[in-house]
This record gives C-alpha cells, sequence and structure tokens, in this order.
C-alpha cells in the first residue's frame, strides 16, 4: 500500500476512521533521523496489508502536531478506532517500529 499524505483536512477521514489501524509518523524535510526512519516507514507501508501508514509534516500541519502534543521528530503514533494505542520517539529499528504496530 501507498503511504497517505495526512493533512488536518483529511486527518479525520484517513486517520479517525481507518478501519485499519494505522501508524503516522511526524516529521520534517530538514530532520536527520526523520530521514532516517521515512524509508522504514514506506518500506511497512509496503510490506504490511493489514496496517496503513501516513505522513504529517509538521511544519505544513502545525495544527495537528501541536493536537497531539508533538515536542520532538520524528514522533510514531499508531491508532486503532480513533485512539492511539502505541508512541515512539525519535528514530527507532524497523523492528521496533513493527512492534508498535502488534
Amino acid at each position: 500500500m501507498s503511504v497517505h499524505t495526512i493533512t488536518k483536512e483529511n486527518f479525520d477521514e484517513l486517520v479517525l476512521q481507518a478501519e485499519k489501524p494505522i501508524l503516522v509518523d511526524f516529521w520534517a524535510e530538514w530532520c536527520g533521523p526523520c530521514r532516517m526512519v521515512s524509508p522504514l516507514v514506506d518500506e511497512i507501508a509496503e510490506e504490511r496489508d493489514d496496517v496503513l501508514v501516513g505522513k504529517i509534516n509538521v511544519d505544513e500541519q502545525g495544527e495537528l502536531a501541536m493536537r497531539f502534543g508533538v515536542m520532538s521528530i520524528p514522533t510514531l503514533l499508531v491508532f486503532k478506532g480513533g485512539e492511539i494505542v502505541n508512541k515512539a520517539v525519535g528514530a527507532r529499528p524497523k523492528a521496533e517500529l513493527l512492534q508498535l504496530l502488534d
């Protein structure tokens, strides 16, 4: 599956109303650790049909970052049924990102 670009306009539909769990990556272009995590997030999107994957650019979507208290990036949140069920802050290896989904 592809990675969804999440904005405040489509957040409710793509995240809160998602029928599958969704991994959301809060990132920014200037963030070195974000650039390390981004390809791993892309791989998870391609490999896992049981989850959705989305990315939120905090520079463009500051309102969403504030709404979820994102103070450091990358921050990865897992939503199920519209609720946050898991969270990781900072660059993590792929195995740890996958554990967030289990």
